[in-house]
């Protein structure tokens, strides 16, 4: 079994400030994954281009003024974020960090042989009663950091061989990322950059980050708005919000595409986490994806939910999964017609 990534974060956190977790094998998905494979061909990250043309200044300077009165995600709380106001997630103008380092848990393709780049952003515009990261998301835990710092982050990873830059949890600091890259890209950062987050993110911003990220890996956690609203913080516009938005990101990348080695250069992948009960609706999630997208659109199906934080205020959601409900969900997936599952 490979690392988790709440055990990666519990070994970061428990480090110095920014430290690098230690790298670890992760453990092989149970179902062969096949993608687009691009053999032979020299692969340029699109935010090179886009910074090239100038086009990633241009993005850069609309999203600080989202920033100003804050529409980055959603909730809309329009919080004066230059001037130290908050919203939901808490997040004021300061960047903060909590960890960063080589991950071995993460999608094998994100994998590969050298480990996802991952950056873990504090705080969170979602906040799921059940978060297994909630010390970070919840609490805020980790250290301030300039923009000179993440793109040092960025070009570390790099150095040490990481085959991508996976910010986690971004949704709430696009303009800082966006003005670290930048910086990282004068001194050679040229890795794919993988923008991983819970799905509950502005159309608009997605839309701008067209031509700059090069692997989107959205959560899609709920197919029904009110129990969206009771475990995620009122966010009653989830199923909608994330529908939309990962239309969107297929749009802008397309379907999974893989170099000669089964690294991931380009594309979409969707993370689904199967609940109790069929909280997630997983039935109704992989039938979406095979109508709305493609049969072959690669889904991550996850059963590792476990209760934590605020979870135990909910009987339903309390407990693990059952094996027959995992296996029902694979079945549920099968019967879609999905192609490409990692299980």
């Amino acid at each position: 079994m490979g690392i988790t990534r709440r055990d990666f974060l519990r070994q970061s956190l428990a480090s110095a400030p920014f430290a690098m977790a230690p790298a670890r094998c992760g453990r092989a998905p149970e179902q062969t994954v096949t993608g687009r494979e691009i053999a032979n061909t020299r692969f340029e990250p699109a935010f090179l281009k886009a910074e090239r043309e100038g086009r990633l200044a241009e993005v850069e300077g609309s999203l600080w003024e989202y920033f100003r009165a804050c529409r980055l995600c959603p909730r809309q709380c329009g919080a004066d974020r230059i001037s130290g106001e908050t919203g939901i997630c808490s997040s004021t103008a300061r960047l903060k960090i909590a960890s960063y380092g080589p991950h071995f848990g993460e999608e094998r393709p994100l994998v590969g042989s050298g480990g996802s780049g991952t950056i873990f952003f504090s705080h969170c515009n979602l906040l799921c009663c059940f978060c297994q990261n909630w010390q970070i998301n919840h609490r805020g835990e980790g250290d301030f950091a300039s923009h000179e710092d993440l793109a040092a982050m960025m070009l570390s990873l790099q150095r040490r061989g990481c085959h991508n830059i996976n910010v986690v949890t971004p949704t709430h600091v696009v303009p800082h990322i966006v003005k670290a890259l930048r910086l990282a890209i004068r001194k050679g950062l040229a890795v794919p950059l993988v923008y991983n987050t819970g799905g509950y993110d502005d159309l608009e911003v997605v839309r701008m980050l067209d031509g700059i990220v090069d692997i989107y890996l959205p959560d899609f956690k709920y197919q029904d708005g009110a129990l969206a609203a009771k475990y995620s913080s009122d966010a009653t516009d989830y199923p909608e919000v994330a529908a939309a938005v990962i239309k969107e990101m297929h749009r802008q990348v397309g379907e999974l595409r893989m170099d000669s080695r089964g690294v991931a250069l380009r594309g979409l992948i969707i993370r689904h986490l199967v609940m109790p009960g069929n909280i997630a609706g997983t039935d109704r999630f992989v039938k979406w994806v095979a109508e709305e997208l493609t049969s072959t659109t690669y889904v991550n199906l996850m059963d590792q939910y476990h209760p934590e934080h605020k979870a135990f205020d909910y009987p339903e959601i309390s407990r693990r999964i059952t094996a027959d409900e995992w296996n029902r969900a694979r079945i549920w997936a099968r019967e879609a017609g999905l192609k490409n599952i990692d299980l």
